[in-house]
């Protein structure tokens, strides 16, 4: 028996429809399934003890030691941050470029992570980038950052983050100026400055 034309036309829809779903559907649980991924939850080391370089606000070096990674709650961390301070370093997000000033900052000094105040980077190996984010071709000491994939977005970078409390910073590039030829290309967000020589600043409880 013939199918009636109106029910004929309900089943091409359907089957239309489905195909044009069925992709739709399957990105977003790409998205979704990269997004856990690179979620703050997702750390390459769990020990609960780290090492790390220390350095006072005059900029001057001390001895590794071994201390208890920073941890905390997200409502402990909404006390101490701000809503951008809070989304970038511990959701991930990123600084719209432009936006800040630490891009443009040439003034001589440490910049800290904003959760915990471990060093992160200084003004020694800054340099103007271009792309309108704080950039710099290394860390301050390799011990007080770690590196891992970061497969987010529809492609593959190097997420940079704080030893010590996990603080996502940015991702690390190859194309930036010697002796590393590397960009670290950090969220402002992420960072708190301090002049060199500057008065000592409590850390962040």
């Amino acid at each position: 028996m013939t199918k009636p034309i109106v029910e004929t036309l309900k089943d091409q829809i359907s089957r239309r429809r489905a195909l044009w779903i069925t992709p739709l559907a399957f990105a977003e649980l790409v998205a979704l399934s990269s997004r856990k991924g690179s979620s703050s939850g997702d750390k390459t080391n769990t020990d609960p003890d780290v090492t790390i370089v220390p350095f006072d606000d005059k900029g001057v070096k001390q001895e590794a030691k071994r201390v208890k990674r920073v941890v905390k709650s997200d409502a402990e961390w909404r006390k101490t941050l701000s809503n951008e301070q809070f989304y970038v370093t511990r959701r991930e997000n990123t600084d719209t470029p432009y936006t800040g000033t630490f891009y443009k900052l040439h003034e001589a000094g440490l910049f800290r992570c904003v959760c915990c105040g471990n060093a992160v980077f200084s003004s020694d190996t800054k340099f103007d980038s271009g792309t309108g984010w704080p950039s710099f071709w290394a860390p301050v000491a390799e011990e007080n950052i770690q590196t891992r994939k970061d497969t987010s977005m529809f492609m593959e970078r190097v997420a940079v983050q704080c030893t010590l409390c996990d603080g996502h910073l940015g991702h690390v590039f190859d194309d930036g100026p010697a002796p590393t030829n590397l960009r670290y290309c950090i969220n402002e967000s992420s960072l708190r400055f301090v002049p060199r020589g500057s008065a000592p600043l409590s850390r962040p409880s």
